[in-house]
C-alpha cells in the first residue's frame, strides 16, 4: 500500500483511535466541517470539553457560598491543591505526598533552587543544557548572580557532538566526571524543548549524586507526554507546567515533585509562605513557620482555585485513558508521522533533529527547514495543519496520543511534501 494513500490513515485512526471527542478541536475555515490538524500541543494542549463545566461549578461555589467556600460545598476549596495531588503522582511516578500543584514553572524553579542550590567556593556551578527553554537560562543564570557568583563560570552549558541536535547519555556523564567536586546542581530538560530529545533521567540522576551533585529536572515537555517515575529514579527534586502536554489551559498552575527523602525535612532552608504552613498552625496567624511535610510545605500562596478548575478535568482524562497506554498509542502515533516524514525529508530541503530511536523521544518530531516562519503561515492558511516555530529555523510537530489522528500526521506530511522545496 502507497504510504502516502490517505485511505491508509483513516485505517490506522480506525483501529488505533484517539480520545478526541473529549477535547475542543478549533474549526479550519479552509473547508467545510474541517478541523485543525493541531501539532502545536507542546505549546498550549487544546481544551478538554469538560473544562468548562469544571470552571463554573467553582463560580457557582462562590457565587452561592462566598467566602465560605473554603469550607463548605462539595469542593471546599481549602482542600483544592490537595486532591489534585494522586492524579499528578501517577503521572509524575511518585507518591502523593511528594507532589503539589502551585504557582508557575519558572517559580517553582526558584523556589526550588532556593533550597537545593546550595554554592559553596568549590562547589557552585550549575550544568545545563545549551538548548535549554530561555526561561530555564535566565532562572539559573539570576541563582547564580544571587550567590555572588558569575553565571559565565558558574552555569555549564552541555552541547551536543558536532553534526548533531541531541546530547548522549554518556557525554553527559563523562562531562559530569569531568566537574566533579565543582557542581552543585544538575537541571536539565527531561524532554528537550527544541529537539524533542528524551534525557535518560535515571541514569543521569544517578551520574549527578555520584559526584555529590543535586539531581533537578524541568519536565515541562515530559509530564503528561511520556511516563515517569521520579520517586524510584531517586530525583531530588522537579518542576514543569500543566498547559501544554496536561492540557489545562493557558498560564494554568504549575506542578512540582520534592522527594520523600528531602520532602519530610522539615530543616530544609526554603522561602516560605503561609500556604505552606502546617495547617494546624496557619490560621493561628502568628508569625513563626512550621512546614508542612511533603512537597506541599514549599507552597507560599493561596492556592488559584479557578485555574485548578480545567486541570482537574484534564487529569480525570489521563486517569481514564492512563500514561503508559497513551505512550503506547504515542509511539505508534509519532512513527507514523515519521514514516511519512522520512519520504518528505528524503525529496524535499528539510532535516529531522529528534532522535530516531522511540526511548529517546517523545510525542514530538523537529524539523530544521528554511524560512520556518513562512513556512508554518502556509501549513496553517492552506492546509489547516498547525505547528509550533521556534527561531530561526525549526518547526515542531507533536501529535498528542490524547487527541491527534493519523489523519493528521497524513495532513501534515502531506502539506509539507507540497509546500518545501525539493532537495
Amino acid at each position: 500500500m502507497d504510504l502516502f494513500a490517505e485511505s491508509d490513515a483513516l485505517a490506522r485512526e480506525a483501529a488505533d483511535p484517539s480520545r478526541r471527542a473529549d477535547f475542543l478541536v478549533p474549526p479550519w475555515p479552509g473547508a467545510a466541517g474541517a478541523e485543525w490538524a493541531y501539532f502545536a500541543g507542546n505549546s498550549l494542549g487544546l481544551q478538554p470539553r469538560g473544562a468548562a463545566a469544571a470552571i463554573e461549578e467553582e463560580l457557582a461555589a462562590w457565587a452561592e457560598l462566598a467566602v465560605e467556600g473554603w469550607f463548605e460545598g462539595a469542593r471546599p476549596w481549602l482542600a483544592s491543591a490537595d486532591e489534585l495531588r494522586p492524579s499528578l503522582a501517577r503521572l509524575a511516578g511518585a507518591e502523593p505526598e511528594e507532589v503539589v500543584a502551585m504557582n508557575t514553572l519558572t517559580v517553582n524553579l526558584h523556589l526550588l533552587m532556593a533550597t537545593f542550590y546550595r554554592p559553596t567556593p568549590e562547589r557552585f556551578r550549575i550544568v545545563i543544557e545549551d538548548a535549554a527553554f530561555p526561561s530555564d537560562s535566565h532562572a539559573v543564570a539570576s541563582q547564580a548572580r544571587h550567590h555572588g557568583f558569575d553565571p559565565a563560570s558558574a552555569v555549564v552549558r552541555l552541547q551536543p557532538r558536532a553534526g548533531e541536535a541531541a546530547l548522549r547519555t554518556e557525554d553527559i556523564v563523562s562531562e559530569l566526571e569531568r566537574l566533579r567536586g565543582g557542581v552543585a546542581l544538575v537541571l536539565l530538560g527531561g524532554v528537550n524543548y527544541l529537539t524533542g530529545e528524551l534525557v535518560e533521567i535515571p541514569e543521569v540522576t544517578a551520574a549527578a549524586h555520584d559526584i555529590g551533585a543535586v539531581a533537578g529536572w524541568d519536565l515541562a515537555h515530559a509530564i503528561g507526554n511520556v511516563p515517569l517515575e521520579l520517586s524510584a529514579w531517586g530525583v531530588d527534586w522537579a518542576a514543569w507546567c500543566h498547559y501544554k502536554y496536561v492540557n489545562a489551559g493557558p498560564g494554568a498552575p504549575a506542578g512540582a515533585f520534592v522527594h520523600s527523602r528531602h520532602a519530610s525535612d522539615r530543616s530544609l532552608p526554603r522561602l516560605a509562605g503561609w500556604w505552606g504552613n502546617d495547617p494546624a498552625e496557619r490560621f493561628r496567624m502568628e508569625p513563626g513557620f512550621v512546614a508542612r511535610p511533603g512537597a506541599v510545605g514549599w507552597q507560599v500562596s493561596t492556592p488559584t482555585v479557578l485555574a485548578f478548575a480545567p486541570l482537574r478535568a484534564s487529569l480525570e482524562l489521563f486517569d481514564a485513558a492512563g500514561i503508559r497506554a497513551l505512550r503506547e498509542r504515542s509511539v505508534r502515533l509519532t512513527g507514523y508521522l515519521e514514516s511519512l516524514l522520512d519520504v518528505v525529508v528524503a525529496e524535499r530541503r528539510a532535516r529531522v533533529l529528534t532522535p530516531r530511536e522511540p526511548g529517546r523521544r517523545g510525542c514530538q518530531l523537529s524539523l530544521a527547514v528554511r524560512e520556518a516562519r513562512i513556512l508554518a503561515a502556509r501549513l496553517r492558511s492552506e492546509h489547516g495543519v498547525i505547528c509550533d516555530v521556534r527561531e530561526p529555523d525549526v518547526v515542531r510537530f507533536a501529535p498528542i496520543p490524547l487527541y491527534s489522528s493519523y489523519h493528521d500526521c497524513w495532513r501534515a506530511a502531506t502539506a509539507l511534501r507540497e509546500l518545501l522545496p525539493a532537495a
